[in-house]
This record gives C-alpha cells, structure tokens and sequence, in this order.
C-alpha cells in the first residue's frame, strides 16, 4: 500500500500538472458537490492509467489474486469514504490517513486548495512533497472547477479530452 501510494501519488500529480493528462482528470473534479459518488466520477481512461499502473505490477510481482483483489475493493470502498461528506473527523488518524477534509480541501475552489494533497491513502507524501494543505476544523466553501469547461452528460465527457482546444 505504501508503495502504490506514491505511485498513485506521483500520477495524480502529474495529472494536475501536463494539460493533456489534466483533460482527462478535470471530469473527477468538474463535480460541484462532492458526496461519496465522486469518487467513481472518473475518465475511462484515467482508471486505466491509475489500476495499470498499480494493479499490474503487483501482478507482476506475484501478488497472490485474493492480495489483488482485497487491494482493488479496498481502494475502491477508500475513494467512496474520502469523497464522502461525512464532516466528522477522526483527530487522532490524520497524520497517517487521508480523511475527508483533507481530500475536500484537494478537491475546493479556494485558491490555497489548488494543487495539493495529491495523497490517496497516506498525507506522508503530500507532507514531503511540500503539498499538504490542512486549515484547523475548516472545510472547503465549494467544489469544481471555477471556470467549469468540462461539458455535461457522460458521452461529452469521455469525448472531452480528446478534442482540441479552442
């Protein structure tokens, strides 16, 4: 879990930072209220990328496939509670797990919620890489993407990052 954190930390990062990556991961973050479907509202191809890069080099290794599939059902239901507004926090756990307040900061309009805490299981990365953002018993004012370009409806949206921009 550790490692495929930084991984997944390393990708999500790169996927604020490249404009071509960030096409495909602007739909997560297009959501104007975070609830705990947010965390399935995801590019085709972005799970692709995310899973391959996780998932197939466990399999590589020889992970045994109940070890696999705990890993994905775990990740799965973790997204599910980190996009959760949920707003009761767990004081004691916040150095070593991401919680929901810390991925809503990830996911708020504020200026100072932009382009951090990247972690999805461990802030220990977002708090090396200089990324952790984590204002005191303080929740985002909103979600989304202030100017918004990703269009509604699922099938404009999975075209989206494909076509030019204007």
């Amino acid at each position: 879990m550790i490692f495929t954190d930084f991984v997944q930390y390393l990708l999500h990062r790169s996927f604020h930072i490249f404009p071509f990556l960030w096409r495909f991961h602007a739909i997560h973050h297009s959501a104007q209220a975070l609830d705990w479907l947010a965390g399935s509202r995801m590019h085709f191809c972005e799970i692709i990328c995310l899973r391959g890069a996780t998932v197939i080099p466990m399999y590589i290794l020889g992970f045994d496939n109940t070890a696999l599939y705990s890993y994905i059902i775990l990740v799965y239901l973790y997204a599910t509670y980190v996009h959760s507004n949920l707003k009761f926090d767990i004081e004691f756990l916040k150095p070593f797990l991401v919680t929901p307040r810390f991925h809503h900061w990830h996911h708020g309009i504020e200026k100072e919620a932009i382009d951090v805490n990247f972690s999805i299981h461990f802030p220990l990365y977002d708090r090396l890489f200089g990324t952790y953002y984590m204002p005191k018993k303080k929740w985002p004012s909103g979600y989304g993407i202030k100017s918004n370009p990703v269009p509604a409806g699922y099938i404009k949206q999975f075209l989206y990052p494909f076509k030019k921009k204007k």
